[in-house]
């Protein structure tokens, strides 16, 4: 009896009946009869390229009950970083676990959206695909019994235009406007997120000047990567609805703090936090010690993909609260990694805090790298260094040099010199992806180091 139990509950999952966890799983004709239910009368299929930005394209009801059979083929040459032109050819099969209605109608009519996999025309996952690469690196530690829980905080700027980068308002750290636009969209935004069943913990004006940030409840990690580029599309189409334009440019505006998406991280076996250890003075496992050497080991090498673009090393200054230094404490918000205070009760939010990533990376590549970075560190049994609570930034080379505290890169040519040189990166990547992602970037920065700037006019024309 017990063996055919097993059997019935094998053949429910392979149905769709139940998930792999013994969730809920939603099946193809469950599918098509939700989106009847709901009256959507368009989906729209997304994936990414590999430098994060959102692709897809809108299938009308009527294509989908093909789409879930055979997938959408479309050509993947013309996507960055996909295949060459002489094998575009590729397949886009629906993940129905992400599947969502967007909260406000497209051209008059119910819109629903679906997150893909890439595959090849052999039906082999396609090597260039993030989603994929994440999928891969998470497999390794499912092995073990491992789940890998992300929690960001995702900060963004409203502006008047993308033309230049012009602040709605002049206030700060939590300032709190009831009738300012910023807030009011904010505050769209959060609804609309809970509305497409994506938890929201807490939003607040940041720091800078029309600076902001909504903070998502942690997910798994594949989860919030999914839920990080619906965040970056709802922030950006509600801004446009009002006539804002939303930026997670890194940087957008001089002698400002920058945009960051700092990530929380930690790992579970089962319901047991294994980062948490109640004998230890930190309330921190020999586990998790090894997991933040870890990052701290390999942080240089993987800067490249948590900090892509060329802007991003104008965030990473000292002086405008983005880390620099290479360290971990517990109070200590100069540092790298932070380690928040454990909360009696609270074991299951033992976490770190990896605080230099920033809005614009890919998420799946950067939660995949953080994560390789770490379970490095565990398998390696690395030691951690003694924490820094000091303020890093009060510190001069002397000091720096006895606490033993380095540097992250601090340009594009210096992260893609020392990803370009990481067998880590490469391992986690795939020898297909990474070596398009270093060629893209090298593009960028010859691109960027041939333009001559308004501050190259503004000081040497005058003199030279």
């Amino acid at each position: 009896m017990k063996k055919q139990n097993e059997v019935l509950e094998a053949e429910k999952i392979i149905r769709g009946v139940k998930d792999s966890k013994g969730e809920r799983k939603m099946t193809g004709a469950e599918f098509l009869k939700e989106l009847d239910k709901q009256e959507v009368k368009y989906v729209r299929l997304w994936f990414t390229d590999i430098l994060g930005q959102l692709k897809g394209m809108d299938m009308t009801r009527r294509e989908m009950e093909g789409v879930l059979e055979r997938g959408q083929g479309f050509d993947g040459s013309s996507i960055e970083g996909f295949v060459r032109i002489e094998e575009s050819d590729l397949v886009a099969r629906p993940d129905l676990s992400t599947f969502r209605v967007i909260p406000w109608p497209v051209g008059g009519v119910k819109v629903g959206m679906l997150f893909c996999d890439v595959y090849n025309p052999d039906g082999s996952p396609h090597e260039g695909d993030p989603r994929y690469i994440l999928r891969r690196t998470l497999d390794k530690i499912k092995k073990l019994g491992y789940t890998y829980y992300c929690g960001p905080e995702i900060e963004y700027f409203y502006l008047k235009s993308a033309k230049e980068p012009q602040v709605l308002d002049r206030e700060g750290y939590f300032s709190y406007g009831t009738i300012d636009i910023g807030t009011h969209l904010r505050k769209k935004t959060a609804t609309a997120l809970e509305a497409m069943g994506i938890p929201v913990e807490c939003t607040h004006h940041e720091v800078a000047p029309s600076q902001h940030e909504i903070d998502l409840r942690y997910q798994d990690a594949l989860t919030m990567a999914d839920q990080a580029m619906i965040y970056r599309l709802v922030v950006k189409e509600l801004a446009a609805q009002e006539g804002v334009y939303a930026t997670f440019m890194p940087k957008p505006i001089f002698g400002e703090n920058g945009s960051g998406m700092h990530c929380h991280q930690s790992l579970f076996k089962g319901k047991a936090n294994l980062f948490f250890d109640a004998k230890d003075k930190y309330h921190l496992s020999e586990f998790a010690k090894q997991y933040i050497a870890g990052i701290l080991t390999h942080i240089r090498e993987i800067t490249l993909i948590l900090c892509q673009w060329v802007n991003s090393y104008k965030r990473l200054v000292v002086g405008y609260e983005a880390p620099v230094y290479i360290s971990w404490g517990r109070r200590n918000r100069s540092s790298l990694v932070r380690v928040p205070m454990y909360q009696p009760g609270k074991e299951n939010a033992t976490r770190v805090e990896l605080r230099c990533p920033d809005p614009a990376c890919n998420p799946y590549l950067a939660f995949a790298v953080m994560l390789a970075a770490g379970m490095k560190g565990v398998e390696g049994k690395y030691p951690i260094p003694e924490p820094v609570e000091e303020d890093i930034y009060e510190m001069d080379e002397k000091e720096l040099k006895r606490h033993k505290i380095g540097s992250l890169p601090s340009s594009l040519p210096e992260a893609i010199e020392l990803a370009e040189k990481s067998p880590l990166v490469r391992g986690v990547l795939g020898d297909h992806l990474f070596t398009n992602l270093i060629a893209n970037k090298k593009m960028e920065w010859d691109r960027y180091r041939m333009h001559v700037s308004q501050y190259e006019i503004d000081t040497f024309l005058p003199v030279l």
